[in-house]
């Protein structure tokens, strides 16, 4: 099946947007931890009561010297390379302060539409970017593992993928969740927009053949667990990852801004920065 890549690592500035979230105050963290690594600045949403505060000390750690902004130049400006865990809706700017900037973006946020998609498919074509639903080692693992075992399987098993996650969670599907779709649809050379059944409710029928269906479980503060089932007549496989701490996608980001600050122009995945291409 191939093996993880090893990220070739020079020491990098790295500038994170969405510093007032879960996983922009994770990804300081791990950023302040590494030897390779130095944070370059962390963005927050226009006035925001945090602007102005001392960046370690915001996110529980040290006292770094660096204030907390809501300007994205600044910080892209200092940056060799930016992740992105903030909301959808910050998008456009994100991208114009990149293209402004000529700098590498990681993009972890999810929930976007097929338009913002788009966009970030048109960014690639001037900088390097990674867009990532999920940034963990074991996911990505488990969307090659899924289109492998979708490939393998005949149609009559049903697919149902499942996610459960925290109370505050605002999206869902979650990003996650809809790339194993995706990557179970790769498997059988489907569509995935053709053949997904993101909701059901009510009288909805038989279960079309081929559909891939999901469920989505919100509450109390659940980081994120994520299944997918393979129901056949008489046998069922199910396979699942959960998470106990969101620092392995702190981790995974800040392995993926490594990776990226030596790459060219172009649209990338977490398969491309492990170096998963080749194992299905």
């Amino acid at each position: 099946m191939g093996s993880i890549r090893e990220v070739s690592m020079k020491k990098i500035a790295v500038g994170v947007v969405g510093v007032g979230g879960r996983m922009g105050e994770m990804t300081v963290k791990v950023i302040m931890e590494d030897p390779l690594a130095s944070i370059a600045g962390g963005v927050v949403r226009i006035n925001s009561p945090m602007v102005g505060a001392d960046l370690g000390t915001t996110v529980g750690s040290e006292h770094l010297g660096i204030q907390v902004t809501d300007q994205l130049l600044d910080v892209f400006s200092k940056s060799d390379v930016v992740i992105d865990f903030s909301l959808p809706d910050a998008g456009a700017k994100i991208i114009d302060a990149a293209l402004t900037t000529s700098t590498p973006l990681v993009v972890g946020t999810t929930g976007l539409t097929k338009s913002q998609e788009q966009a970030l498919m048109d960014t690639s074509k001037t900088i390097p970017l990674v867009y990532a639903s999920n940034t963990s080692l074991g996911i990505n693992l488990l969307f090659a593992l899924v289109e492998q075992i979708s490939r393998a399987l005949p149609v009559d098993f049903d697919i149902e993928v499942l996610d459960f996650h925290h109370n505050k969670k605002i999206d869902s599907p979650s990003g996650t969740a809809l790339s194993l779709g995706h990557a179970a649809a790769r498997g059988r050379d489907s569509n995935f927009d053709a053949i997904a059944k993101l909701s059901r409710e009510g009288d909805v029928g038989r279960r079309k053949e081929g559909e891939i269906g999901f469920a989505a479980l919100r509450g109390g503060n659940v980081i994120g667990e994520h299944s997918v089932i393979f129901a056949g007549a008489g046998e069922r496989i199910e396979l699942a990852h959960k998470t106990s701490g969101r620092e392995i996608y702190a981790s995974g980001a800040l392995r993926a801004a490594h990776w990226l600050s030596e790459q060219s122009c172009g649209l990338y995945t977490m398969r491309d920065v492990l170096g998963l291409t080749s194992i299905i």
